[in-house]
């Protein structure tokens, strides 16, 4: 696998991998990179050297690539590289070109982002296990280069890519269609982009349309703002809970988007509903609980140790309508927006049967008709 470098950077650091200058060996395996390896690499002008392809399983990468001799794909920016994407992608591409996509993960037909988190874990065992029972796929929105052609500055209505992209239309009716009809499959909106504009990179640039609904939740605490201080305390992040079935409060989200006055008055309003933690819902959860099932604000996870998650626990007394995009299994994918509090609802009727559920819909019928010019 070909991978490009910046020599200045690798200085210091431990090869885990021979790396070759002119069919020579420069640095072994286990070597640490000096000054001179990096002046030698400068010198002949090396700008990528050959890996393994072991050595990018488990990476972050910073942009979307594909291997110029074997079409091995490095996928998009900020996602980590799995095993079965790295493989899936093996002769299915042109032999060099770059994508901008997504890894995704479906089960029974639906998105689930939750099991995608699953594999930021520090243990590769499980990383591999969890590849071979939840596989991922990768669908890719945009073709940013053919060989050495650069598509990126030709207007959209311009690109044609010879290779398989998600779905795409010109016809508004039939995009509304494939917004009701999508979202059974855990897509949460359409992405609609000017056809007179070319791709940016880091800008956005396109329209994202997604649903928005409502719901009556429970409020049951509060975290402070980063700024806040001892003297002039602000509301960060209000923590909204929904009764199960079983009439436990479970944590569904947060709202958290209030100007500095507003996070400053709630503070004093909301000061009548606090209770100590061990009167509180998720007081069980409390005294050193690791990962809890429920994800329960306050609580360390192996991600979290050390971090400051503390929150001030409310009475479960008040409810506040919230506006929200999408759901994620029992939570809102995204924050929640504050539409008004409720004071004629009773919390304990605030339950998950109040939420929309999206017909069902198979994902691969979403990727059936994808764009092959």
């Amino acid at each position: 696998l070909e991978v490009a470098i910046d020599p200045a950077r690798m200085r210091g650091e431990i090869a885990t991998f021979d790396i070759m200058l002119k069919k020579e060996v420069l640095v072994l395996a286990g070597r640490r990179i000096t000054a001179k390896h990096v002046r030698d690499l400068e010198k002949a002008n090396i700008k990528s050297i050959t890996t393994p392809i072991e050595y990018i399983i488990g990476k972050v990468i910073a942009k979307t690539l594909v291997d110029e001799s074997t079409g091995e794909v490095l996928v998009e920016a900020n996602t980590e590289i799995t095993p079965e994407v790295v493989e899936a992608m093996r002769g299915c591409l042109p032999h060099r070109c770059v994508l901008d996509g997504e890894i995704f993960v479906a089960h029974d037909g639906r998105l689930q982002f939750e099991v995608l988190q699953e594999r930021i874990h520090p243990a590769a065992s499980r990383v591999t296990m969890l590849s071979q029972q939840t596989p991922a796929s990768y669908v890719a929105f945009d073709c940013l280069a053919m060989g050495d052609e650069d598509l990126t500055g030709q207007p959209y209505a311009d690109v044609k890519a010879p290779i398989y992209l998600t779905r795409i239309t010109h016809d508004a009716d039939e995009a509304e269609q494939w917004f009701e009809r999508f979202e059974g499959a855990g897509l949460d909106g359409v992405m609609a982009k000017p056809l007179a504009a070319a791709y940016e990179p880091n800008k956005r640039t396109m329209f994202k349309i997604k649903h928005q609904r409502t719901a009556d939740v429970v409020l049951a605490g509060y975290r402070l703002h980063k700024t806040s201080t001892a003297d002039a305390p602000l509301v960060g992040s209000l923590l909204l809970g929904l009764y199960d079935d079983d009439g436990g409060l479970q944590h569904i989200g947060v709202s958290a988007s209030f100007t500095a006055k507003r996070r400053a008055e709630l503070i004093d309003e909301l000061k009548p509903l606090e209770c100590p933690i061990e009167e509180h819902p998720w007081g069980q959860w409390f005294g050193g609980a690791i990962a809890n099932p429920d994800r329960v604000p306050g609580t360390q996870s192996r991600w979290s140790a050390g971090k400051d998650l503390s929150f001030v626990a409310l009475r479960p007394d008040v409810v506040l309508e919230v506006s929200y995009d999408h759901m994620e299994g029992r939570r809102f994918r995204h924050t929640a927006q504050f539409v008004r509090w409720r004071p004629d609802r009773d919390p304990e009727s605030c339950g998950y049967a109040q939420l929309d559920e999206p017909l069902s819909y198979d994902l691969s019928d979403v990727f059936e008709s994808g764009r092959n010019p």
